[in-house]
């Protein structure tokens, strides 16, 4: 089982934790809500998790063109 952690807006990988011994408890998944796991992680059919997070380069062009959240896709 491997947790990909990928970018949601330009869809760049940005890490990978390749270890079956991670609970979600350790990786903070237990403070989100109902509604934020939907949105945030994925589970593949063949046991690996995808977690949608916002990468540095993506998150600094949202700070500094605020208007770019309007869009369906604005950083691909």
């Amino acid at each position: 089982m491997a947790i990909n952690y990928v970018c949601r807006h330009c869809r760049a990988q940005i890490g990978r934790i390749e270890s079956a011994g991670v609970s979600e408890v350790q990786l903070g998944f237990h403070f989100l809500t109902p509604d934020e796991r939907r949105d945030i992680i994925a589970y593949d059919s063949n046991g690996d998790t995808t977690v949608r997070v916002t990468c540095d380069y993506c998150a600094e062009a949202l700070t500094n063109h605020p208007e770019l959240t309007l869009l369906n896709s604005p950083l691909q």
